[in-house]
């Protein structure tokens, strides 16, 4: 998924080329000794084009969440693609536990970098989430018993 939207933030690929080319192609494949794992497809194109949609909902939610004086477009291009993708579920997906979005993207993360934008990643979007499902990760409280 963050290598769909990475190439398409490379290469200006269309939408719809870069999905059916996943789909077809990569999903679940070993490419160049790279295993990519069998996504469902659904949800695969589901947050490629919900990331692309909605960007211009995502990427200020992000923005909040930087250092002061960095934006989005500062970003190294993958890390843009996994905050993008992060936030899409944070935001609209919630079908999807905040804490396995959090989990998920800080392992994608340590795929393409050390230690520091694993670290960024899940700064971000911690503080997003406690922002956009503050009910979710509210702290129960304890019972008496």
């Amino acid at each position: 998924m963050v290598q769909a939207l990475y190439q398409m933030d490379m290469s200006g690929i269309d939408l719809n080329e870069v999905v059916s080319e996943f789909e077809t192609h990569r999903l679940g494949q070993e490419i160049e000794g790279d295993q990519y794992n069998q996504a469902e497809a659904v949800f695969f194109r589901d947050l490629v084009e919900g990331v692309v949609r909605e960007q211009r909902k995502l990427d200020p939610l992000i923005d909040e969440q930087l250092a002061e004086g960095w934006r989005l477009n500062r970003v190294d291009s993958i890390l843009r693609a996994i905050l993008r993708a992060g936030t899409y579920e944070l935001a609209l997906r919630d079908d999807v536990p905040a804490r396995v979005v959090i989990s998920e993207y800080i392992d994608i993360a340590h795929a393409f970098f050390g230690d520091e934008e694993p670290r960024v990643v899940n700064g971000i979007l911690d503080r997003l989430a406690h922002k956009v499902r503050a009910k979710e990760l509210a702290p129960r409280e304890a019972s008496n018993g």
